[in-house]
């Protein structure tokens, strides 16, 4: 097992936009975690730029999980310091931003942090030479995780096995002929390859197409045409929520009424708000339950984030944020002495059974370091997305 120490100071950087969750008071401290009152962590989050619309909610969530257990003491009486920092969704400002939190600020793991290039970009400087662990990234594939690599921890079902879920949810309601729709980027054309094999698993007789989408179209009028060309059954989404809206008003507007799924990006409040009444009766795959949903973990997710971050909704990407801000604190509560980021590199190795009651229970071991592999079937209906059934695991691929 390869041990984790924190980096030693490495040279200023360029000024980035930095948020810094105000609900921990020790602002003296080393900021290492072990030797002090506080248990200083860091990310870098989309605040500004075509993705901000994930990062600020994501960001939200867990800020409203800190300050809430903060409140009542922190993690095993440490008051927790999470630090923001605005990486625009760009990975060569992720590095840059890597840097000022591992050599400036100290922190002890970078934590609930978002997007997968941009993580790629910066785990050269974090894993491999400052030994800093990076937990719960929001993003991700599964290169990742197979082989393990010392440090890493996920909580996000992977987006392959996403795809394996919605495949078998579309067979098993019937479809015969399926068209998969997906914007052009190489990580959306490896996901939407996904669902071919599994819907042919659950029934061999079931036709599969794909319909590649140019990223970030906002003229759907053609794309529309091709699929009622194609007299498909069903419609697989692998688009981001934007491009998920305006393909289902587009689809109203031409009188195009087709069974529609789609995989957990697309599950969010902004595809709903844009798309409007086009998107009643759309299928998704989610990480947590719906916002709306009444169980107690729930209630206490939309409590704290009235009362902590009153200005923003409480929906999907923040209730992401939330359940990965508290399996941090779970499996940080189990370290006896100095919280260091080999002590919590260790505890999430050991970490068995943690359940957010967001979130599907997470499993960990040091030839696992991806907690989940299950999902929730979501719905839209009367405007709001709701849960149906409970978590459950996807077929195997391959």
């Amino acid at each position: 097992m390869r041990k984790f120490r924190r980096a030693a100071g490495t040279t200023a950087v360029l000024a980035v936009v930095a948020l810094t969750a105000n609900a921990c008071a020790d602002q003296d401290s080393a900021g290492a975690g072990g030797n002090s009152s506080e248990i200083h962590i860091g990310a870098w989050l989309p605040l500004t730029g075509a993705t901000a619309s994930y990062g600020v909610p994501q960001r939200a969530g867990a800020d409203a999980y800190f300050k809430m257990i903060n409140a009542s003491g922190g993690i095993n009486d440490r008051k927790v310091r999470w630090t923001v920092k605005d990486n625009a969704a760009d990975p060569q400002q992720t590095v840059q931003i890597a840097r000022e939190l591992v050599g400036q600020d100290k922190v002890v793991a970078i934590v609930n942090a978002n997007g997968t290039s941009q993580a790629e970009a910066a785990f050269p400087f974090v894993l491999n030479q400052s030994k800093v662990p990076v937990l719960n990234e929001v993003g991700g594939n599964e290169s990742w995780f197979k082989p393990p690599r010392p440090g890493l921890f996920g909580t996000q079902t992977l987006y392959e096995d996403q795809a394996a879920a919605i495949a078998a949810w579309t067979v098993q309601d019937g479809a015969k002929k399926i068209l998969v729709v997906h914007s052009d980027p190489a990580a959306f054309v490896n996901v939407a390859k996904q669902v071919e094999p599994v819907a042919k698993k659950v029934d061999p007789s079931v036709e599969v197409d794909r319909l590649t989408v140019k990223y970030q179209t906002t003229d759907y009028t053609p794309v529309i045409s091709k699929v009622k060309a194609a007299k498909t059954q069903a419609v697989i989404l692998i688009l981001t929520s934007p491009e998920a809206a305006a393909f289902l008003k587009e689809a109203k507007l031409q009188g195009l009424s087709l069974p529609t799924y789609a995989y957990a990006p697309v599950a969010a409040e902004s595809t709903v708000s844009l798309a409007k009444d086009a998107a009643e009766g759309l299928k998704a795959v989610q990480l947590v339950k719906a916002p709306s949903d009444t169980d107690p973990a729930v209630k206490e997710f939309r409590t704290a984030m009235a009362k902590y971050e009153p200005g923003q909704p409480a929906g999907f990407l923040a209730l992401w944020g939330w359940s990965n801000a508290k399996v941090f604190a779970e499996i940080t509560k189990t370290i006896k002495g100095p919280v260091t980021a080999d002590a919590i590199d260790k505890a999430y190795e050991k970490a068995t059974k943690v359940e957010t009651g967001v979130s599907p229970v997470m499993s960990f071991s040091p030839s696992n370091h991806l907690g989940t592999r299950s999902v929730q079937r979501v719905v839209v209906k009367d405007g709001v997305w709701t849960s149906e059934g409970d978590f459950y695991t996807p077929p195997k691929r391959g």
